[in-house]
């Protein structure tokens, strides 16, 4: 043992000041002076299996509680298993810092040494799916390097900042001072007065003003100011999968999240005026770029890229809750009341969801129907879910009302193996800020598919005891890709998989598991929520994806 400090010591005492408490990862032999470190500190830290569930499990760590994920990841191999993980934080905005190990300096600059995980350029890797990449190359730039990367993850657009420091940077005695303090403050982002102004001239004349709620709203904590506007217009509003609680769902004006169906793409193409927040307007909001709007478009997003980038509009580059905010106090109470074609917005609604209740009805969908309405019924009002992709979350996408909870889903980037790993980065979020085990449990939901990407996270969930109850929904294979494949060519190629008892795989791993019919899910969910530590309910079905409408008749 040795009192000498490292470049290690000044990664884990920054985050410290910086307010981190939870770390994921998995241990490296360059990434060795960060853990080290560790054992000195008091960050709490869970060791996933793989790295990309890593990476999913800091996301979902942000999505619950609003703070910055942290991430470890060890050169080559590691750092690059984790990147579908990024892009899926990156493509839906989740602060999170990265710190990656790296080979020694002397062996940087794309020479052939043959050390140890050697890349040419690692940080390039991460180019596409994080916000900047850093190399730290000595220990006094530590501080300052992830102070920095901080204060840009939680800037709007926020989103992932990856740091890596080399094997060497991290292991040799500093001189460096213990870290006292870190200051991170988000970098502002307001609208442009002038635009606001606009914006009001547009939605004072305005007889049917229409409003889409994306992502953004969430991530800028605009909930308030979206329904202040919402019943200062009296708009309509409707809620993209990311957006989804955003809005309120039983709202007179609210068009809950039916956002792939033709009823909903005809009202939002006949609003004279529509305000488009924190989306880019694309393939699934526009219902598969279908969606033909006849008015004008108001669209405010942090992102400048995003900005017009499928319709031109009025773009707003802004924080979604700074724009909110300012629009909401510049916009007076509407002079007149909205017309559509001789309906209220209220009624409109009305009939809008009736219509989409009277398709789904034509279809053949009860037992669907059924079965979301039984998961919804059996979960708590707060309680946070998180969803894979899989047909059970495609329906979410449109149908779940998260109440008091929020709901996360992996349609950012759409990679299989999201839902476990973000439960158990929520649930230990959750209890990180102080939630009691019981209010901290929370939901996923995968397929039997896409719960093999992330079965070996069962290990974590155990050795960490998380309160995450994990549904796996057992259709035998792809099952969206099944019917995606037959409805296009007639039959299914490579969809069909082996899978395992995932009853007896789970307790294997020491987790209580049962398999239930689909009828029961919702007690088994029930007895699974007041249970203690992880647990998972098995349920063998096939389950049918609602008609889709951008196809036509």
């Amino acid at each position: 043992m040795t009192d000498q400090r490292n470049g290690g010591d000044l990664v884990v005492e920054t985050l410290e000041a910086l307010g981190a408490k939870t770390v994921f990862g998995i241990p490296g032999q360059h990434a060795l002076g960060l853990f080290d470190a560790m054992g000195r500190g008091n960050l709490h830290f869970v060791s996933s299996r793989v790295e990309n569930n890593s990476a999913f499990a800091a996301d979902g760590y942000s999505r619950a509680t609003g703070e910055v994920g942290v991430l470890f990841l060890s050169t080559g191999p590691g750092a690059l298993t984790s990147l579908a993980g990024l892009q899926e934080a990156y493509a839906t905005g989740v602060p999170m810092v990265v710190v990656a190990s790296q080979i020694p300096l002397d062996g940087l600059g794309a020479r052939r040494k043959g050390m140890l995980h050697q890349l040419d350029d690692q940080k390039a890797s991460a180019a596409n799916v994080t916000k900047s990449q850093r190399l730290i190359q000595h220990a006094s730039g530590i501080p300052s390097a992830i102070q920095d990367a901080w204060t840009e993850a939680i800037s709007s657009p926020q989103g992932p900042v990856w740091i890596e420091i080399p094997q060497n940077v991290l292991l040799d005695p500093i001189m460096v001072p213990p870290v006292e303090d870190a200051l991170a403050e988000a970098a502002d982002n307001p609208p442009r007065v002038e635009l606001i102004r606009e914006a009001v001239k547009w939605l004072s004349t305005a007889e049917r003003p229409a409003i889409i709620a994306g992502g953004g709203t969430r991530r800028g904590r605009a909930e308030k100011s979206l329904l202040s506007i919402a019943e200062k217009l009296r708009a309509p509003v409707i809620c993209t999968p990311g957006g989804n609680g955003a809005f309120p769902w039983t709202h007179e004006l609210s068009l809950q999240s039916w956002i792939e169906d033709r009823h909903m793409t005809d009202v939002l193409e006949d609003a004279d005026v529509l305000i488009v927040i924190g989306s880019s307007l694309g393939e699934v909001t526009s219902n598969y770029f279908t969606f033909e709007p006849r008015g004008r478009i108001i669209q405010i997003d942090a992102e400048p890229r995003v900005l017009e980038s499928n319709r031109p509009g009025l773009g707003i580059r802004a924080d979604a809750g700074q724009a909110l905010s300012a629009l909401d106090e510049a916009l007076p109470p509407a002079a007149t009341a909205p017309d559509w074609r001789g309906a209220t917005p209220e009624d409109l609604v009305k009939e809008s969801l009736a219509k989409v209740r009277e398709r789904l009805e034509e279809q053949d969908l009860g037992k669907e129907l059924k079965f979301m309405a039984d998961i919804r019924e059996a979960v708590p009002a707060d309680m946070q879910t998180f969803w894979d992709m899989t047909i059970s979350a495609y329906w979410g996408w449109s149908c779940w009302d998260s109440r008091e909870g929020q709901f996360h889903s992996a349609q950012g980037a759409g990679g299989l193996g999201y839902g476990f790993p973000a439960a158990i980065g929520g649930a230990v979020g959750l209890e990180t800020v102080g939630k009691p085990a019981g209010s901290a449990r929370v939901l996923a939901v995968s397929g039997d598919g896409s719960s093999m990407y992330s079965i070996s996270e069962l290990a974590t969930a155990k050795q960490h005891n998380v309160p995450v109850t994990w549904l796996i929904v057992d259709d035998g294979g792809y099952g969206i890709l099944r019917e995606y494949m037959v409805g296009a060519f007639g039959k299914a190629t490579a969809t069909e998989l082996a899978r395992p008892d995932f009853v007896k795989l789970a307790e294997a791993f020491g987790v209580p598991a049962r398999r239930v019919a689909p009828e029961d899910v919702g007690d088994a969910l029930r007895e699974g929520f007041a249970a203690d530590g992880p647990n998972v309910v098995v349920v063998e079905t096939l389950l049918k994806m609602f008609g889709p409408t951008h196809l036509g008749d």
